[in-house]
């Protein structure tokens, strides 16, 4: 089946699913709490965390591929154990904890996850390739971990639309980049990184995400859930689709340094895990940040501009 068809056909499906998902982390979110827990109800994004660390484990299996290919040979279960590890040093981290406390846990599990990469790097007792490995092991720390963590804060300090707002900003980028491309494509964009890629194809592409951040702001504001106002909506949709698009260049960067053509082939027409969250990846840090100061700032509202 062609590339497209495939797209086509599983897209809405993703699409589907990922609603169920949101709907189920919301739900979740209003239940009573086992009695373990200090609190009533189930904490905000216990059904993100579980998506986060399904794809996040998928993620960190297929980096470590890319880097034994480079010659940095790092075990399956190490790159899943390194994620996890990111994932939960967000997770568990107290939602009242102050600024210091959350940056001394990220650099705490960094520090852990070197050190694990440089003693999984000697267990042989053989020291060759201890740096490289152990520099391996924490870059999927980092980028299937911590980074991807982001996307879990949002979570915690805000509705799960609003989430799915961020997500459907970011993807939007890809499909409108594709589609475009393929139907007016003509001049390359990197053509020594990413030979498919094209001006027109970008331009599409954060047009659309432009034009989805919008939509999805004021359907959040029509449903009364606070969001950017309507235009910074539309400018921020436009700066998270550029930045979805670096994160896909990032991933592409890594594969052809590797001379590995895929990623994965776990999902049909998309590729592998790594296809589906390289944008997401690098666009969460940004969009939390951002959420973060137009909240402070006062330009969220309910109605409209």
């Amino acid at each position: 089946m062609p590339v497209l068809k495939y797209r086509l056909t599983f897209g809405p499906l993703f699409i589907v699913l990922v609603g169920l998902l949101a709907w189920f982390d919301a739900w979740l979110d209003q239940q009573p709490a086992p009695g373990f827990l200090p609190r009533e109800t189930y904490p905000p994004g216990v059904g993100v965390f579980l998506v986060l660390a399904v794809l996040g484990a998928g993620g960190a299996r297929e980096v470590a591929r890319i880097l034994t290919a480079k010659g940095i040979p790092v075990g399956t279960g190490v790159a899943i154990g390194v994620q996890m590890l990111g994932l939960l040093a967000i997770a568990l981290l107290p939602t009242e904890a102050r600024g210091t406390m959350g940056l001394a846990a990220g650099m705490s599990t960094a520090v852990l996850s070197y050190m694990i990469g440089v003693l999984y790097a000697v267990r042989d007792r053989d020291v060759k390739g201890a740096i490289s490995i152990g520099s391996g092991v924490l870059f999927i720390h980092v980028y299937m971990g911590l980074m991807l963590g982001f996307l879990l804060l949002i979570r915690r300090e805000h509705s799960i639309w609003l989430l799915v707002w961020v997500l459907a900003s970011v993807k939007s980028c890809d499909i409108g980049a594709f589609f475009t491309g393929t139907a007016i494509g003509k001049h390359k964009l990197i053509p020594w990184l990413s030979p498919g890629k094209t001006w027109e194809g970008l331009i599409g592409g954060l047009g659309t995400s432009g034009l989805v951040a919008l939509a999805g702001s004021w359907l959040l504001q029509h449903n009364g859930i606070a969001a950017p106002g309507l235009v910074y909506s539309a400018i921020m949709g436009v700066f998270m689709g550029g930045f979805g698009q670096m994160g896909d260049l990032a991933a592409s960067l890594l594969k052809r340094d590797a001379g590995v053509k895929d990623s994965g082939t776990s999902l049909p027409g998309f590729g592998g895990v790594m296809d589906l969250i390289d944008s997401p990846i690098l666009v969460a840090p940004l969009a939390y940040w951002v959420l973060a100061f137009t909240q402070d700032q006062g330009i969220w509202t309910t109605s409209g501009f």
